[in-house]
């Protein structure tokens, strides 16, 4: 995506110099080399990478806090959908990539806002679902990109009905093959996910506004927003539902991606925060506005530059 101006600093000021073609830096074409010599392993055939020899990384770390290039993948969050006007698409407030000074999105945070404005592309489709990840993974992969983020997860329990949510066993499924099919083509490149939003909680918060209801009536996340003023056993079974869902699906994400050394989960960070009205859209009271773009940029920079992953 077109982001424009800032310099070539990071948020704390520290320069960034490019590199041609983004080759790696000379410590990681080393520790490779070493890698190869003492017959470090590869990728299994979950996608999970094996932890290398302590040998072979004594040089380097196994994470970057400071990647180059950003690719996004995932629904209608990373797409900024509803953030700037009613069922659109704005990816310019994205919390991965987008340019929008208020937002402040991860790319610009890590990258400085000239950089990100030729190195950081969003691959996110709104409606996604976990099993379309893995060809958004594949797009992504094209333009090798230091760090992928992934946001899905969501679109899996929003479904007509609770019946078609997508299964725990094929999310598990779906999320290893999109972490196969980057580490197919880029075994060194690292992966930020970010959990699934408690879906529960904004029900909660967006039932207070008539026009978020209404919009809701047009088919968003029905199996937790339909109905929404209905509070009789029945409907509560049904939220209920949704809401186990969800975090089953962010148990998934969060073992998948522990089995990985460059792989960070956010610990369930976008999952446990408080999405208020200043942070949701003015529109639908389920989408991030803004405000809550910039919150989710927050916690994904925080995740990725912390000295250690989230435990």
């Amino acid at each position: 995506m077109g982001n424009q101006g800032m310099g070539n600093q990071g948020p704390h000021g520290r320069s960034r110099r490019k590199r041609p073609g983004h080759r790696p830096r000379a410590a990681g074409v080393v520790a490779a080399a070493v890698a190869v010599v003492l017959g470090a392993a590869g990728c299994d055939s979950d996608g999970d990478t094996t932890a290398p020899r302590p040998s072979a990384t004594a040089h380097a770390p196994v994470w970057d806090r400071g990647p180059d290039s950003i690719a996004a993948v995932g629904d209608s969050i990373t797409r900024g959908f509803d953030a700037c006007n009613v069922l659109s698409d704005c990816p310019t407030v994205s919390w991965a990539t987008g340019s929008d000074a208020s937002v402040d999105s991860l790319a610009v945070r890590l990258l400085g806002r000239a950089d990100a404005a030729e190195h950081s592309w969003n691959y996110a489709v709104t409606g996604a679902r976990m099993a379309d990840v893995p060809a958004q993974m594949a797009r992504a992969a094209r333009r090798r990109p230091e760090l992928v983020t992934v946001m899905a997860g969501a679109n899996d329990a929003c479904r007509p009905s609770t019946k078609q949510m997508t299964p725990v066993a094929d999310f598990r499924s779906e999320f290893k093959d999109a972490l196969a099919t980057l580490r197919k083509k880029l075994p060194r490149t690292q992966v930020y996910v970010s959990s699934v939003p408690n879906l529960k909680r904004l029900w909660a918060q967006g039932r207070t506004s008539a026009l978020g209801k209404q919009i809701w009536k047009l088919g968003i996340c029905p199996s937790m927003l339909g109905d929404a003023d209905t509070l009789d056993p029945a409907a509560t079974l049904r939220r209920d539902t949704v809401e186990k869902r969800v975090e089953e699906y962010n148990k998934v994400l969060k073992e998948v991606c522990a089995k990985n050394t460059r792989c960070r989960f956010d610990g369930d960070a976008v999952h446990d925060y408080r999405f208020g009205p200043a942070q949701l859209s003015h529109w639908d009271w389920f989408h991030p506005s803004r405000d809550g773009q910039a919150r989710l940029a927050e916690i994904a920079y925080r995740t990725i530059t912390a000295k250690n992953p989230v435990t």
